[in-house]
């Protein structure tokens, strides 16, 4: 496609990949007329777990509600069109080639990282179309984020916080929820979800400071499981949901989240039903039905899940541990910028065996000997393959086989599979 030719142009504007600062972004968006401030009313979204979850219940919320939503996330896991969700659907070839080669001759060859000029495209692109609201999810952290450049949003949102990316963020929770909490703004509600003491302390300590109100987790709003329905309940009252059709506990912290969001914005308890049952995201936990390495696993269950840090390895254990009894063999491959034993050991109570893989086209992937070395560390036995065709044979008849490890490998998997 055209746009990939213009998008390996933009991937050589910078040195870095990623490099925190939000002067390239003015700058640039300056150049195009400001985009930012001609957008549709802005959720703004945060965290280092259940970012795009939150954001997928809350869009069903307002779409069920007649809401024109558009939508901003990243990585993608197929198509860069992925992350530019116009109110009428993914952005299409044409459109995204337009704001591409709009914002490349503005910037003038100018060094700009890619995640901040194609940032800055989805910006263009939200700002010519009609909707009613804009999901707008953040890359990294929040404070330095190329996302953060909304001066009054509707509503933020911080999903929780735990370690990752400490070597761009800070290595503590303390010093990540700092970040995540530079999205916090005047004024506007934050939506806070349950989040570990380090962590609610210093969002509050930000939300005091430049005075943003906040309705948290545990403190103003609730969520749980009570006999196979979801409870959410507030100072206005109390709603007996479904569970969410997005597979774990997580999942309905996740929900409550979204909920609490949809009660701050107004919408009724018709919405919140449809946030927890309608929404739908990719590579996480999602059962694979379809496709070449379906039909090779047979009669194995063939499962896919994204989660890439300690606290994404502790919720899929969760998960993995609520479906029907089958032994479970992992096929892992992860960055070299992941704590992959911290990842691996929850997990390890539940799998019989890993097989490695390397991430194939990533530069960063973890070798498959790599991956196989930290899992035996944490107890876990493993074997190296050459690919996950060769993982899925390697497995015994009649197990559960899950893939695992990252967003990169979850997504080479389903543009295998579509």
């Amino acid at each position: 496609m055209q746009s990939d030719v213009v998008l390996e142009r933009l991937m050589t504007l910078h040195p870095k990949v990623i490099d925190l600062t939000l002067d390239r972004v003015w700058r640039l968006l300056e150049a195009l007329g400001n985009p930012q401030d001609k957008l549709p009313p802005v959720i703004h979204i945060a965290g280092t777990n259940g970012k795009g979850s939150t954001q997928a219940m809350i869009r069903a919320g307002l779409e069920a509600a007649g809401k024109r939503v558009c939508a901003y996330t990243s990585p993608h896991l197929a198509r860069f069109n992925e992350r530019i969700r116009l109110a009428d659907g993914l952005i299409s070839e044409e459109a995204l080639l337009s704001v591409l080669e709009e914002c490349e001759a503005a910037n003038g060859g100018a060094p700009i990282t890619y995640f901040e000029i194609t940032t800055v495209a989805a910006l263009l692109a939200f700002s010519r179309d009609q909707a009613d609201y804009l999901l707008l999810e953040v890359g990294l952290g929040g404070r330095l984020d190329a996302t953060n450049v909304i001066a009054k949003p509707a509503l933020t949102a911080i999903t929780p916080v735990s370690k990752d990316h400490e070597q761009f963020l800070g290595n503590t929770v303390g010093a990540i929820a700092g970040e995540k909490a530079g999205i916090l703004k005047s004024g506007v509600t934050g939506v806070i979800a349950r989040q570990v003491d380090e962590a609610r302390d210093v969002i509050e300590a930000r939300a005091e400071i430049v005075g943003a109100p906040l309705t948290i987790a545990g403190q103003d709003w609730d969520a749980h499981e009570d006999h196979g329905r979801m409870v959410f309940f507030d100072e206005n009252g109390l709603f007996d949901l479904p569970l969410p059709n997005l597979i774990g506990a997580h999942q309905v912290q996740n929900a409550g989240t979204a909920v609490a969001a949809l009660r701050v914005l107004g919408f009724d308890e018709a919405a919140c039903v449809a946030a927890v049952s309608k929404a739908e995201w990719p590579a996480r936990m999602q059962r694979l039905r379809m496709g070449p390495l379906v039909d090779a696993a047979a009669d194995r269950d063939l499962w896919l899940d994204g989660g890439h840090n300690a606290a994404a390895g502790h919720a899929l254990a969760e998960a993995l541990g609520r479906l029907p009894d089958r032994p479970l063999h992992l096929i892992c491959g992860m960055l070299n910028t992941k704590d992959v034993r911290g990842y691996l050991t929850p997990l390890a109570a539940r799998a019989e065996h890993l097989h490695a893989v390397s991430i194939p086209g990533e530069a960063n992937t973890l070798s498959a000997a790599e991956t196989a070395a930290a899992a035996q560390d944490v107890g876990l036995k493993a074997s190296e393959a050459a690919d996950v065709a060769a993982a899925i044979a390697a497995t015994p008849q009649d197990c559960r086989i899950l893939i695992c490890g990252s967003l990169y490998l979850a997504g080479r998997i389903l543009q295998t599979e579509s």
